[in-house]
């Protein structure tokens, strides 16, 4: 099984930018989507943003115009631009990848990595 290791978490003051990066610990190929997710404390785990090989994403709407997904389909990296944070942007972000790797389909995640947005 890939391990997917995220960083680029932090402490930021809102209107700031942070970019997170989402890397596999071994060999990945043939990605087929690649997601982030963010947990608040006390509440759900939510889908932010998703990338579909062909390209098509989608974003929640809390973060539309501010985030961007991107990353090699290839083999990754898988990477989340996050710009005019919010305070309501604090969470743990996860990094979710879905894949076709020797001929098998995998569907890994990251062990999250905190984004506090405070001033």
């Amino acid at each position: 099984q890939v391990r997917l290791v995220e960083s680029g978490g932090g402490l930021v003051q809102p209107g700031g930018s942070l970019r997170l990066s989402c890397a596999a610990s071994g060999s990945i190929s043939s990605i087929l989507t690649m997601a982030w997710y963010r947990q608040a404390p006390g509440k759900q785990r939510e889908l932010v943003a998703h990338r579909t090989s062909s390209g098509s994403t989608y974003y929640a709407d809390s973060v539309k115009g501010r985030f961007t997904i991107s990353g090699d389909n290839a083999k990754g990296p898988v990477y989340l631009q996050m710009n005019s944070l919010k305070p309501e942007d604090t969470a743990v972000y996860y990094c979710n990848v879905v894949h076709n790797t020797g001929g098998r389909f995998s569907n890994d995640w990251g062990q999250g990595t905190q984004v506090t947005v405070s001033s």
